[in-house]
């Protein structure tokens, strides 16, 4: 049976639901220019795309914001038909910069709410207006992570009608039990946005999260880029791999095609990021077939449970997320 592409949605436990492809904002500064992102989200919007996930700290929102509002303004979607996530970045986790981090990403877009806010990392980094706070010797600069204090501020914007929906990313377990278990706890996160791609599974977490009526988003679903500075070059390119490529050529796909239909037909959302149209159409191009009971299983076991997003610059931090199995 194949998925329909537009309208297929995963249920949330919040009785809202999630598009389960949707388009990653992130840019890095350096390769994209100014109007890119608002160029890209058009195209999406008229391919059939309706869940874009971006970030205050990806510096674009505005630009997504613009995208929505002209497309709504050409009759092409409603507000309603449209998903967005946006992130509380780790500078704003203490709880009174929760709000008005919120209410700046929503400014930005120029929306009354969004679909889905989430903890875009577990540990907490000096609060203030400086994204990637350090001292004068380089040093980062860390705050005491109260997770629980941070969630609690998150539940008030929801109450408030900001937002629809509550998650976090790159959790681990412990983290997420943290929140889970917390006393009072009135909204449990409905997603976890981690990396997630054939050569980097998820089993034990995506187990678990199931368990718990969690979603898993997958950011990086194709692998990476190969910057260096914050990337483990040393995983060959996924897209490169032979059983996606031998795959690809059988059903008349993409090795990237392949990847992203492996993910959503275990039920895993997936956030392809790309400025390129023809990408963009590519990537949505993934409800005509189906992959085999077989070549799920064949796919599953290229996992080599490395990262390409390690995020190592942060490993001394008390709440780093990935020293944990899972």
């Amino acid at each position: 049976m194949y998925l329909s592409a537009a309208n297929h949605r995963i249920p949330l436990s919040d009785g809202n639901s999630i598009p389960i492809i949707g388009l990653g904002t992130f840019s890095e500064p350096a390769l994209t220019k100014k109007g890119d992102c608002a160029a890209s989200v058009k195209i999406a919007i008229d391919i059939g795309y309706r869940h874009f996930d971006g970030a205050h700290l990806y510096q674009n929102e505005n630009e997504v914001g613009d995208a929505i509002s002209e497309k709504i303004a050409e009759g092409k979607v409603k507000r309603e038909d449209i998903f967005y996530c946006g992130k509380l970045w780790a500078t704003n986790h203490v709880p009174e910069m929760v709000r008005p981090a919120l209410e700046r990403t929503l400014k930005s877009l120029k929306l009354d709410y969004v679909d889905l806010y989430i903890i875009e990392v577990p540990m907490a980094f000096k609060p203030g207006n400086e994204v990637y706070p350090r001292d004068e010797n380089g040093k980062w600069l860390y705050h005491k992570s109260d997770l629980c204090a941070t969630w609690e501020a998150l539940e008030a914007c929801k109450d408030a009608g900001l937002v629809k929906s509550l998650g976090v990313s790159n959790f681990n377990r412990r983290q997420l039990e943290l929140i889970l278990n917390k006393p009072g706890l009135k909204y449990k996160p409905v997603t976890n946005q981690v990396e997630c791609h054939p050569y980097f599974t998820q089993p034990k977490l995506l187990k678990f999260c199931r368990q718990h009526d969690i979603v898993v988003v997958a950011y990086s679903p194709l692998g990476t880029s190969r910057n260096p500075l914050w990337v483990n070059v040393s995983s060959p390119p996924l897209l490169n791999d032979v059983l996606l490529n031998s795959l690809g050529k059988k059903y008349r796909k993409t090795a990237a095609q392949v990847a992203l239909r492996f993910n959503i037909q275990r039920g895993v959302v997936v956030i392809p990021k790309s400025f390129k149209p023809e990408r963009i159409k590519e990537n949505f191009q993934i409800f005509d077939f189906s992959l085999t009971e077989e070549e799920m299983k064949s796919i599953e076991a290229l996992n080599t449970n490395i990262r390409f997003v390690e995020l190592l610059m942060w490993c001394d931090h008390p709440e780093y997320p990935f020293h944990d199995e899972y």
